[in-house]
């Protein structure tokens, strides 16, 4: 049953191969840039080790001159909340680069793959599958959704 609804949905797909193509083509360098998120990604960096010699700084001085050590501990404190804030933002935006990245090249082999099917299936074949489909849900008994790398449910 999945390998007929699989051989409809992948015809369906490559009966409409020309517009997706075309449609890729003119979203990507805005769908997947991360020029903007670099940036940040370099500013976080920078901030990073500004709080990292700011904290030097801080323990040096505790170290040789006689400071309230409340207003030390409070200062010390606050500037590793402020380094830990830094490293999760960075965390966060370095995920996002990566998920970025990892979908162009996804779509790019998805897309690869539908440009090379010059005709509509009479078959199954196992390697389009794999290298099309995203997953498969199973709605109930009679109802069956393929999710298509491109992110097209049929």
């Amino acid at each position: 049953m999945i390998k007929e609804l699989f051989v409809k949905a992948a015809n369906k797909l490559l009966e409409d191969k020309d517009e997706i193509i075309a449609n890729f083509e003119s979203m990507k360098d805005v769908l997947f840039d991360t020029g903007p998120l670099a940036t940040k990604q370099v500013e976080l960096q920078n901030e990073m080790e500004i709080v990292t010699e700011l904290i030097q700084q801080c323990i040096n001085e505790n170290a040789n001159v006689a400071l309230d050590q409340g207003e030390y501990q409070r200062r010390y404190n606050g500037l590793v909340q402020r380094f830990d804030t830094t490293k999760e933002d960075l965390e966060k935006v370095s995920g996002q680069i990566k998920e970025k990245v990892t979908r162009r090249q996804t779509m790019a082999a998805f897309l690869a793959e539908l440009k090379k099917q010059d005709e509509l299936l009479t078959d199954f074949d196992p390697l389009l599958w794999h290298s099309l489909v995203d997953c498969v849900t199973v709605l109930d008994k009679e109802n069956v959704q393929i999710t298509f790398k491109n992110g097209i449910t049929i």
